[in-house]
């Protein structure tokens, strides 16, 4: 017998509900990134999240998984993700990945941006540039290949060969891009690297989350005694891109951000295409 996909192909209306969800995240996103900087702590980037989605009228979806209260989750250098909001205080130099999520109107957004902060060592600081360069590229290779996909592993693929083509980077195993709907995590997965098997068929209403996250050193990870914090195990740094993508009938559309993907695109010669209104 033929599998029938677990999750659901959304409509154009509900991938302009999920662009509102995406766009809100977006908003929440630019607020942090302009935040971070010497001497703030992760708690108050927090702060800023939540305040930003509800002026938007959502919810921090972040804060609706079991055993998670909060907006974000903040990883910095050796955390690669899931880091929890608090006393920390971001240095110069660091390399801080902030992964944002909002519900609206019962709609999902998902993303991610690593930024690195100017000062500290020299030499450090610009091999987590290299890291966060190539980890947001590899993303967009990603994507890219999503336009073409006839099925969505060829993603992690195309994602794996522009991290190899770059020199030593380890890609984390044990964590992967996602569908996203209804629920913030729904099926596909998403690898960001090259699997055996075809997975989940690319047509329009296919709506997914991609993901890499990077180290500078191997892909071995250890999680912190609190349950979410995944630091890399020799103590390397580590990054995180998200965005998140629909199929739509004339090609791709990155649903959280305002152009739809078009300056990340345009190197590759793909032009987004939204849905109609």
């Amino acid at each position: 017998m033929f599998r029938r996909p677990t999750f659901s192909y959304k409509t154009p209306e509900q991938i302009l509900k999920l662009r509102a969800a995406g766009m809100s995240t977006r908003h929440v996103l630019d607020a942090v990134s302009a935040a971070v900087r010497p001497g703030v702590t992760t708690r108050e980037l927090d702060d800023i999240a939540v305040e930003v989605t509800r002026a938007d009228g959502g919810v921090p979806n972040f804060a609706l998984e079991d055993d998670y209260d909060d907006a974000l989750c903040v990883s910095i250098n050796e955390q690669i993700v899931h880091g929890i909001p608090g006393d920390r205080v971001i240095e110069p130099g660091d390399l801080v990945s902030v992964d944002a999520g909002v519900m609206l109107h019962g709609w999902n957004g998902d993303s991610a941006v690593s930024i690195v902060v100017p000062g500290g060592d020299d030499r450090r600081r610009r091999r987590r540039e290299e890291l966060s360069a190539v980890t947001e590229q590899s993303m967009w290779a990603g994507i890219a290949a999503l336009a073409t996909a006839t099925h969505v592993n060829e993603v992690g693929t195309a994602i794996e060969d522009y991290v190899l083509s770059q020199g030593q980077f380890g890609i984390l195993r044990e964590y992967v891009g996602h569908g996203i709907g209804r629920s913030m995590h729904e099926d596909p997965p998403v690898f960001n690297y090259h699997i055996p098997g075809r997975g989940a068929k690319v047509r329009p209403g296919l709506v997914i989350c991609i993901e890499p996250m990077l180290t500078n050193g191997t892909e071995e990870t250890v999680e912190a005694p609190d349950g979410w914090a995944v630091s890399t195990a020799d103590g390397s740094d580590g990054a995180h891109w998200e965005l998140e993508v629909a199929v739509t009938e004339g090609g791709i559309w990155v649903l959280s951000l305002e152009d739809g993907g078009a300056a990340g695109l345009a190197p590759f010669g793909i032009t987004p295409a939204p849905v109609a209104a």
